[in-house]
């Protein structure tokens, strides 16, 4: 097993740790949990030594149940309940609308590109109520982003997306703000309802912060039992609880968790033979600023991507290296050598 892995501990310190072909290495993150040890195989060391035996990881395994045949779903293009109204799209792949994670966990419409007729339904703000499986014809309800993201990211084929309208309501995902901040804000002054908000904005901060690095945990949980669909939903909420405009010390512009996220995102795609969305993944992976090309050159969770006739060029890209392959073959070929 070759996924980069977070922890907890009494001191409340934090590694992330890799593991490649029996050797274990460490880089600090500014996010402070203490390190754990991974064996170097497809498995974590025990459960007792990681998260408790009691925890539950069928949180988001539920996915696969209550779904609805497509042949079910009402089929005109928006209806109108007596307070809701919801429409339908089916769209090709690949979906340029760009969803966000809510603050209740749900998928919203972040971003529709202009001028584009198959994207006119959506406007800012609306949620996703339902979505077609990774196969077949059914559709699952959305219940979290990250089951949503696995569901469109494994689907071949057009994607189906039941949709509410929400009529420009962004509350959901938007930071609330109290009462007192806003007037004091409204009136240019600094006081008790501003200090509060801070407060409370640190609490909430260090709140996500500490569920994200327990998500992050079952996902490698999840991938050590070779539940690699499972581990794929929980790392896709993990990417996306990645905090707005974030600065480092150091200036970097995204957290170290973001990066071993999706990391870990492409080693479950290469797993299952997504070798597309492998790729992606990585990319992201590296323009976020990992730069252990070795690691991703020789971890075996990614042997399956680097077949891929497009992983040469991508890595090339990131990490150029002195001596590349047609210098190679010219060199050979002066020799004799083929």
């Amino acid at each position: 097993m070759a996924l980069v892995a977070s922890s907890k501990s009494s001191h409340h310190a934090m590694m992330m740790t890799t593991m490649t072909a029996g050797t274990t290495t460490t880089s600090s993150s500014v996010v402070k949990r203490a390190s754990r040890t991974r064996r170097a195989s497809d498995e974590c060391v025990p459960r007792s030594s990681l998260i408790s035996s009691s925890r539950h990881v069928t949180r988001h395994e539920h996915h696969h149940h209550h779904r609805l045949k497509a042949s079910e779903v009402v089929s005109e293009s928006a209806f109108v309940g007596t307070e809701e109204e919801f429409y339908e799209v089916t769209l090709p792949k690949p979906v340029n609308v760009k969803f966000v994670r809510g603050n209740d966990g749900g998928a919203y419409v972040g971003f529709v590109p202009p001028n584009d007729p198959k994207y006119d339904m959506f406007e800012i703000g609306d949620k996703i109520e339902g979505v077609s499986a990774s196969f077949g014809d059914e559709v699952w309800p959305a219940e979290s982003f990250g089951q949503v993201m696995y569901a469109i990211k494994n689907r071949n084929g057009d994607i189906y997306l039941k949709m509410k309208r929400m009529f420009g309501d962004l509350s959901a995902m938007e930071v609330e703000k109290n009462s007192a901040f806003k007037s004091e804000r409204a009136g240019g002054n600094y006081g008790a309802g501003t200090k509060e908000q801070q407060m409370n904005n640190y609490s909430k901060k260090r709140e996500v912060e500490n569920e994200r690095l327990d998500m992050f945990d079952e996902g490698i949980a999840l991938y050590n039992q070779k539940k690699f669909d499972d581990a794929l939903i929980v790392f896709e909420e993990v990417a996306a609880l990645e905090p707005k405009n974030y600065m480092s010390d150091n200036f970097e512009t995204t957290t170290e968790i973001y990066r071993v996220c999706q990391y870990n995102i492409a080693c479950c795609f290469s797993k299952i033979g997504k070798l597309d969305q492998a790729l992606l993944a990585l990319r992201r992976c590296m323009a976020s600023g990992w730069t252990d090309y070795k690691k991703i050159r020789t971890d075996p969770s990614l042997k399956n991507v680097r077949e891929s006739p497009d992983f040469v060029p991508l890595m090339n890209k990131f990490d150029e290296p002195i001596f590349n392959e047609n210098a190679a073959k010219f060199l050979g070929s002066l020799f004799g050598r083929k």
